[in-house]
């Protein structure tokens, strides 16, 4: 299982569109190209799991990612992710808001 946390202000509506309906028939008859559509075998096999509100993501990265601060997250690093200053740190598998003056190779 991975369990990622996901940065774009409408992340909640974007990710539910990509996973399609919870129920995987319904996900194969209607959006078959969505994730669940594709690769979902029963519903509680569905392949994706997705918050469906901003409460239920705030849940959900405090139980997966207990140190994780999201009020320090939104108070820091979303600014900086808006200026579009990121880049990928693959060795801690994560993407990286810069602050100013700062490098990737610093």
């Amino acid at each position: 299982m991975w369990a990622y946390i996901l940065a774009h202000e409408n992340a909640i509506p974007l990710w539910r569109s990509l996973m399609g309906p919870t129920k995987v028939f319904r996900a194969r008859n209607s959006v078959p190209d969505s994730i669940r559509g594709a690769y979902g075998l029963t519903d509680t096999r569905n392949t994706a799991h997705g918050s469906d509100s901003p409460a239920s993501a705030s849940r959900e990265i405090a139980f997966f990612f207990p140190e994780f601060n999201e009020r320090l997250w939104y108070e820091q690093e979303e600014p900086r992710l808006r200026c579009g200053r990121v880049f990928y740190n693959a060795e801690e598998r994560v993407h990286c808001a810069l602050g100013d003056g700062e490098s990737e190779l610093a």
